[in-house]
């Protein structure tokens, strides 16, 4: 089968042929249907993400597809299941093989581009907002990098959790998509963050994507008590939190990371999961995806991540 690899440290992905993998004891193998593209692809083609693995490994963080093989002890699954995966790894590729309890049985109106869309993002954003930073209804939350992958679905589940949301992001057309995603106010990159916060009250809750200025900007316009949740930092720029700033204002600065709740405490993210698709099902939550591409346009999908040329997701096809 065809699979888009990493085979050593430090050598530029492409596309290989590889045997079919056989699932493995709670494993199951899955016809890969769709897979999405996330800015973490790209920090792990360039050795700079916090959980790269061993090569040779098939690059794709999540999937979406149907279930064609069980390994022994599954129980919770069977062949034919549409099923939406947190993977990791191994999403660009005609099949795969992963952890059954990492897989979601996905609605019937769902698509499968959809739910390739699905997981990394509205995962991220879910158990950021509800579970670290417990956003409560009419609370202000602010978040930078709106219209990106990550950044929308926070604007969309914190609407739809009851908050005030502030999106920043850059330029009129992406603005525009974080209106459309339920966003009560708009600031331009080219604005003064802190001020345009300030002026619209402060922010209780700031979600982050973006690091560098942006991030330094929201610190500034924090209300007392606000949690700022550290989700990524696409600008490059990694900042520097001054704790005697934190105590002022009695301020939590929160760490997030979905995979490693994929290896500590996995029934958060099911639980999570179970919530969205739900939400989904009942009509509430319409995943963005800005480009759908074939396989062997993938590399056109990375440069569209790396210009920032995309809103919400950028999805590869499959089958």
């Amino acid at each position: 089968m065809l699979a888009y690899q990493i085979a050593a440290p430090n050598e530029k992905a492409q596309f290989n042929q590889i045997d079919v993998p056989l699932p493995g004891p709670h494993q199951i193998r899955v016809s890969i249907h769709a897979c999405g593209l996330n800015f973490a692809d790209l920090l792990i083609q360039n050795g700079n993400y916090q959980d790269i693995p061993t090569p040779p490994f098939t690059l794709g963080m999540e999937i979406s597809g149907v279930v064609n093989a069980l390994g022994e002890s599954v129980d919770s699954l069977k062949i034919g299941d549409r099923v939406a995966i947190f993977a990791g790894q191994g999403g660009l590729a005609e099949q795969g093989v992963f952890d059954a309890n990492r897989a979601t049985r996905i609605p019937d109106g769902m698509s499968f581009e959809q739910a390739a869309a699905f997981p990394v993002a509205y995962g991220t954003s879910h158990m950021a907002l509800a579970h670290r930073a417990r956003l409560q209804p009419g609370e202000t939350l602010l978040v930078t990098g709106a219209a990106g992958g990550v950044g929308l679905t926070a604007v969309e589940i914190g609407k739809l959790m009851g908050a005030n949301v502030i999106a920043h992001a850059r330029g009129a057309e992406k603005l525009a998509i974080a209106r459309a995603a339920g966003a009560d106010h708009l600031v331009d990159d080219s604005e003064d963050l802190r001020q345009r916060v300030l002026d619209l009250g402060g922010a209780d809750v700031v979600y982050d994507a973006v690091g560098g200025d942006a991030f330094r900007a929201a610190f500034r316009a924090c209300n007392p008590e606000a949690r700022l949740i550290a989700i990524g930092f696409a600008s490059g720029d990694v900042p520097q939190i001054p704790a005697n700033h934190l105590m002022v204002k009695n301020l939590d600065v929160i760490g997030f990371y979905i995979g490693g709740y994929m290896k500590f405490r996995p029934d958060v993210v099911r639980e999570s999961m179970a919530t969205l698709m739900r939400w989904f099902d009942e009509g509430r939550l319409q995943p963005h995806i800005s480009h759908s591409l074939p396989l062997d346009e993938v590399e056109q999908g990375w440069e569209l991540l790396r210009e920032r040329r995309s809103t919400g997701k950028v999805v590869i096809r499959l089958g």
